[in-house]
């Protein structure tokens, strides 16, 4: 499980603009948030990176950068980024199971194709949100067993504005007995 304030597992992926996203050379005032997403085949998420990719700027304001990220390959990603219209978030790609297991993500098995009727692959993550600080720790996490019911962007940039305000601490940090 991941600690809030302790360091997060390195990742490290190909972009549709051609660099490397390497979580341990971002270069932001306050941090990134990492969309791990489904898939071209979850209909779900693209409506959700919509609202990522309107929010983009409001996060960049904050000092906060953005990225996208699943276990399609490159062809599959560039297919969700063109659906949604993307100019300003970016988007990781060939995210491996393993990897996605690291950040704590549910990993689910094909039922086939989508209400959309796309194939899913045999193996996916399911979704996470993560705001990780310019220092590699977790501020926020939240990670789901189903693609239904995600945190909204705009309360994440809400609580932004408090937690730059009042200097709010990431919370969950204790590990002790219970």
């Amino acid at each position: 499980m991941l600690m809030p304030r302790q360091k997060t597992p390195d990742l490290s992926l190909p972009t549709l603009s051609g660099e490397t996203f390497d979580l341990s050379q971002e270069k932001s005032e306050r941090g990134v948030v990492i969309c791990f997403y489904r898939g071209l085949h979850c209909p779900i998420c693209a409506n959700y990176l919509k609202e990522l990719e309107k929010l983009t700027p409001a996060f960049a304001e904050r000092g906060v950068t953005t990225i996208a990220i699943s276990s399609d390959g490159q062809e599959r990603t560039q297919a969700m980024a063109e659906k949604i219209d993307a100019e300003h978030l970016r988007f990781g790609y060939d995210l491996s199971l393993s990897k996605a297991r690291e950040w704590g993500l549910y990993i689910s098995t094909s039922r086939g194709k989508t209400s959309i009727g796309i194939e899913e692959p045999a193996l996916f993550s399911e979704p996470g949100l993560f705001m990780v600080t310019p220092e590699q720790t977790l501020y926020y996490g939240s990670v789901q067993t189903m693609p239904f019911v995600r945190p909204h962007f705009s309360e994440l940039v809400g609580a932004l504005d408090f937690a730059i305000e009042k200097n709010y601490p990431a919370r969950g940090e204790y590990a002790g007995g219970v």
